[in-house]
């Protein structure tokens, strides 16, 4: 009986995968009737990734690289030379990880032994984008309102769920740890270039652009364009992740120290090259994080990496102080003017924490749904003209990945969100305490503390929404540990 019973399920499976084909097959030859009578160039750099990625449906692991390459390398350097439409072909990269992700969807409806031992924060952020379907649907939002923040929410969420689903073995896992060194040796080149050929041509545009600061274009190859800010922010973000898992290799003895001498100077370079402030809380609370248990236990053995952390986090004040021209006190001031006080950030009315409390006071008791469910994707967004941020024109009520989330998916999805972190952190504690080979017990330690970092990118920046390569760098950070979750075998109790 129990052997009838799986052949049925496993048969039902399979009609459902190839009904799942099916309907993709359908949607694409609607697609494409559309990309041939158009010279659209967004169009045709999803129709051209869509065929690519329709051809890598059985090399994966190709559609992988692709995503990695393109989406750290190209998609935020383009928009230096190319603007406007022309810009938006790299959506391309979007749709191979999406095409990606109903690759990793249909593994695991046809093949059931592929999900199991997935953690449960996979499954909570399968839950969380399929909440954001299920309420935009009741929700007044247009459809391109629903499409444009489909897109930004989760484009590169497919790094996740294949990681997480399709049989990756450690060839590959060490190739693409391999090619993120590589990304972190392109960082210092175009920082350099940003600094030295684009900033200067940026001085001439401030008083045409306001709000426009000339150093932010320092930001390798995560996002920059000539006219409006840069990921700078993000790019540090992204070295000090990979400065944590190198030392948190050293740590556990599977990094030489010759190694890690060599490759700091190229690390930490370009956290002094731009004004990203933010590098003085994110250094002391990725240190903090990574270093936490050998300071309640071993103080002393903690001594010397917090020391360098301390140090590090003073180097880069005394920078900014140096590249800004003002006094700690003027420093400080200014920045909690427009972070915590009532100043506005940049040309928006709100700031990072009045765009909070801005929320409370028109959600809450005035409005129970929208505080619980919010208003649906792309609601709230700024620079599509979302239908909240139309109501309030000028606030930024956007600007942080915390109140967009709010704004557009109420208290139940920034929960939902909020709950994937958590559970991440768990997933990345029982590695760290069960795996028994110490790379991956670095490794894991190493992504538990860049966890805090990426929540506090909630409050900060929005890029955990709308960011292509950082997104890259989160939910494939995110998909590795799901990878390396399902590779422990905890020992029985």
């Amino acid at each position: 009986m129990n052997g009838t019973a799986s052949i049925r399920a496993t048969s039902a499976a399979t009609v459902l995968g190839w009904l799942i084909l099916a309907l993709l097959a359908v949607a694409l030859a609607v697609f494409f009737g559309l990309l041939a009578s158009t010279a659209n160039p967004i169009l045709v750099g999803i129709g051209l990734a869509v065929l690519v990625g329709a051809m890598l449906l059985a090399k994966p692991t190709w559609n992988i690289w692709l995503v990695f390459g393109f989406g750290l390398l190209v998609v935020g350097v383009l928009p230096i030379w190319v603007e406007g439409i022309a810009a938006k072909a790299v959506w391309g990269v979007s749709a191979l990880a999406l095409i990606l992700m109903l690759r990793a969807w249909f593994q695991a409806v046809t093949v059931p032994q592929a999900t199991h031992g997935t953690p449960a924060f996979v499954w909570l952020a399968l839950a969380f984008l399929l909440y954001t379907l299920l309420n935009t649907l009741w929700q007044p939002s247009t459809a391109y309102e629903a499409f444009s923040g489909f897109k930004r929410y989760f484009q590169a969420m497919g790094l996740l769920f294949a990681l997480a689903w399709l049989p990756i073995g450690e060839r590959d896992i060490r190739y693409w740890r391999r090619f993120f060194v590589v990304v972190v040796l392109f960082q210092l080149p175009w920082a350099v270039y940003q600094l030295v050929e684009l900033v200067p041509i940026r001085e001439g545009f401030r008083y045409a652009y306001p709000g426009l600061v000339p150093i932010d274009v320092v930001a390798g190859t995560f996002g920059a364009n000539m006219t409006s800010g840069g990921a700078n922010a993000e790019m540090a973000t992204f070295l000090i992740v990979v400065l944590l898992f190198l030392l948190a290799r050293l740590r556990q003895g599977v990094l030489p120290k010759g190694r890690l001498l060599w490759l700091l100077p190229i690390i930490l370079t370009p956290l002094f090259l731009g004004e990203t402030k933010v590098v003085v809380v994110l250094l002391p609370l990725a240190f903090l994080t990574l270093y936490r248990r050998e300071l309640l236990a071993r103080p002393h053995m903690a001594l010397a990496g917090l020391v360098v952390g301390a140090l590090l986090t003073v180097a880069a004040g005394y920078a900014y102080l140096l590249i800004t021209k003002k006094t700690l006190e003027d420093q400080v001031a200014e920045t909690l003017s427009y972070n915590v006080y009532e100043k506005g950030y940049g040309v928006y009315a709100l700031n990072r924490t009045t765009v909070l409390s801005f929320w409370a006071s028109r959600q809450g008791l005035h409005d129970p749904a929208g505080a619980v469910f919010g208003h649906g994707l792309g609601s709230a967004h700024d620079r599509t003209g979302g239908q909240m941020s139309r109501r309030y024109p000028g606030y930024g009520i956007g600007l942080t990945a915390a109140s967009l989330l709010l704004w557009e998916q109420g208290i139940a999805g920034t929960g939902l969100f909020l709950a994937m972190l958590a559970l991440a952190w768990g997933a990345a504690g029982r590695v760290r305490k069960f795996a028994s080979a110490p790379w991956m017990k670095a490794d894991a330690a190493a992504i538990q503390a860049a966890l805090p970092l990426f929540a506090f990118f909630l409050i900060y920046r929005i890029a955990l929404l709308e960011g292509l390569p950082f997104q890259i760098v989160f939910y494939g950070l995110l998909g590795y540990l799901a990878w390396l979750a399902r590779r422990v075998e905890r020992p029985a109790s």
